[in-house]
């Protein structure tokens, strides 16, 4: 080997260094301002609801994904309207709640495991590169546990959640949310195209922690990651 190729050698080894170490810094950089800003709590702003006219509402956890979970009809909100039941496989009507979470499309439809996840999908997902989806799930009355936290919304705070969750949908020229057919992960749930972009910053956790903020609860300054959610109802 020449002093030439040598020299070329070290200045490559060490362009790969000074890569792999950025790399390295940025997502510890990354992970340590999640946890510290997933740890700074925003304080529900509103009154305790009169019972009288209390929303029952949900936040639930996969252990990865956050959904915000309502009641299905309600006084201010029959989510049939947009989210019929007939969109998914099993159209039960005896489900009372609905379960939103918004995401990206690539991990929704082409990831139902980890296992299945492909490079490009996490590195379009990271960096603004595609697009998004709304994952509806009918439930009957989710039960309160470690990944499920029961909420009390009163009427203008469940006003302020609807809107948030409605214009979270991307709709089609008739004022319908565009369902995605084809695709569900079981027999209760069906997908439709969602506004905005997922990226690092702004993520499926990210949206239902906004989504507790626009009604008032509790939540994290910011968070990408479903404990920052829960941490503040432990």
């Amino acid at each position: 080997m020449t002093e030439t190729t040598r020299s070329v050698a070290r200045k490559v080894g060490k362009g790969i260094l000074w890569t792999g170490g950025g790399v390295l810094g940025a997502v510890a950089l990354y992970l340590a301002a999640s946890a510290a800003l997933s740890a700074v709590p925003v304080a529900a702003s509103g009154p305790v609801p009169n019972p009288q006219e209390e929303i029952e509402a949900y936040i639930l956890s996969n252990g990865v994904h956050t959904d915000l979970v309502v009641p299905v009809r309600s006084v201010q909100m029959d989510w049939t309207q947009l989210v019929p039941y007939t969109d998914t496989p099993a159209a039960d009507t005896t489900m009372q709640f609905i379960g939103f979470g918004w995401g990206d499309k690539g991990f929704y439809l082409d990831t139902p495991t980890w296992a299945e996840l492909k490079p490009s999908t996490a590195l379009k997902a990271m960096f603004w590169l595609s697009t998004t989806a709304m994952h509806t799930t009918f439930h009957h009355r989710p039960t309160v546990g470690a990944d499920c936290v029961r909420l009390r919304l009163s009427p203008a705070e469940y006003a302020r959640l609807i809107v948030f969750i409605k214009t979270s949908f991307d709709y089609d020229a008739q004022g319908r949310p565009r369902h995605i057919a084809g695709h569900g992960y079981g027999q209760h749930d069906a997908f439709y195209e969602a506004k905005r972009t997922y990226n690092l910053f702004y993520t499926c956790n990210t949206w239902a922690n906004n989504g507790l903020k626009a009604a008032g609860q509790k939540a994290a300054l910011w968070t990408p990651f479903d404990f920052g959610i829960l941490w503040q109802y432990r």
